[in-house]
């Protein structure tokens, strides 16, 4: 039965130093994020960015996959065919393992997603995806732009990977290993919300003779895996061409799509269908991090700076910066010298672009 809690979405709780984060919305996809269902998502969604759209497509879910270009390339045709109306400006980045020639820690590879204000993931591997973005430049300017603003749009296996605890799909259902969780890239932890994400919830592939319901885990499995995760965890089961929309700063949910979404917590269940809200304390406590909480302070600065934010450091050292850009125009270079010395012993280090002066602390 559809919930009927009357409760309405709580005061967000902020945390010390938090004022520059600005959440953009989470859409997570159970599958279909490009057929009909998943379109009119991507329509809600780029509807609440407004223009001009800048897409990002991320081939690291399927990154192990030698068709891998095809599988992001897909992606972001559909949203360039599809939604042609929105005029989406679409990027592909081939960023697909952490090592070698197309990492996923190469700041030129990603720098698309500096500018980003809506990034797309799907299809792949949870484990692999977690493995081969945790940590890295482009998963940190991720976070970092989602705290700004950008939507985010993950699904199937990129919305599993997303969650405290990841999945593994493959391991499991494919290879035979007992039923576990891997640690997961905890996209909504800083939000105070433990979560383990399930898509395809509702999978029926497997006919009469095989329960592949929740991501082809089955009842039986579902239930040991369930069964390991620490009381105080949430597990969100996503239906297949349904999706998820989290407003974080509005704290409420909102269920589009095809059919339900499942909620378990507290050993009680609810469901949701398409077309519902539902308050986000009913998945955790939310609050909304600090922009830089967890994040290298250099990706804080380059996110800021993509946005053309210069009042960012202390109005003595912008004035400093703006004496030293002086005395480089006089070609003075002895006393542009002598202000970066200065600035550097005051914690900054200047760095000269043809776009200007680029400030960041030591």
């Amino acid at each position: 039965m559809p919930n009927s809690d009357p409760r309405r979405p709580q005061d967000i709780r902020h945390a010390s130093g938090g004022e520059g984060c600005r959440p953009g919305l989470i859409a997570l996809f159970g599958s279909g994020e490009t057929a009909p269902a998943g379109r009119a998502v991507h329509e809600y969604l780029f509807r609440r960015i407004g223009s001009p759209i800048r897409v990002a497509v991320l081939e690291t879910p399927a990154g192990f996959q030698p068709n891998s270009a095809w599988v992001a390339g897909r992606l972001a045709e559909f949203i360039q065919e599809r939604l042609q109306n929105y005029c989406p400006q679409v990027t592909v980045i081939p960023a697909r393992r952490r090592d070698g020639p197309f990492s996923t820690d190469d700041p030129h590879l990603t720098a698309p997603l500096l500018t980003a204000n809506y990034i797309f993931m799907g299809p792949g591997s949870p484990t692999y995806t977690v493995r081969h973005l945790a940590g890295t430049r482009a998963w940190q300017r991720i976070v970092a732009r989602q705290r700004r603003g950008a939507v985010l749009a993950f699904a199937s296996a990129m919305a599993i990977a997303v969650g405290a605890y990841a999945l593994p799909v493959y391991e499991i259902y494919k290879v035979g290993a007992d039923p576990h969780w891997q640690p997961g890239l905890d996209l909504l932890g800083p939000y105070g919300l433990e979560m383990a994400i399930v898509t395809h919830w509702d999978n029926q592939e497997g006919g009469v003779h095989l329960d592949t319901r929740y991501a082809f885990m089955g009842e039986e499995r579902m239930r040991v895996l369930e069964a390991m995760l620490p009381p105080s965890a949430t597990l969100l089961g996503i239906d297949e061409h349904t999706a998820v929309v989290l407003d974080l700063a509005a704290g409420e949910a909102r269920v589009m799509g095809r059919s339900d979404v499942t909620v378990r917590r507290d050993g009680e269940e609810q469901r949701f269908r398409r077309g519902e809200t539902f308050p986000l304390d009913l998945l955790g406590e939310v609050r909304l991090p600090a922009l830089g909480e967890g994040l290298p302070p250099e990706v804080v600065e380059e996110v800021l700076a993509a946005e053309g934010i210069e009042d960012q450091w202390p109005p003595e050292v912008m004035a400093r910066v703006e004496e030293r850009e002086a005395a480089r125009r006089a070609r003075d270079w002895a006393r542009a010298d002598a202000i970066r010395e200065e600035l550097a012993r005051m914690g900054y280090v200047v760095e000269d672009t043809p776009q200007g002066p680029r400030v960041r602390r030591k």
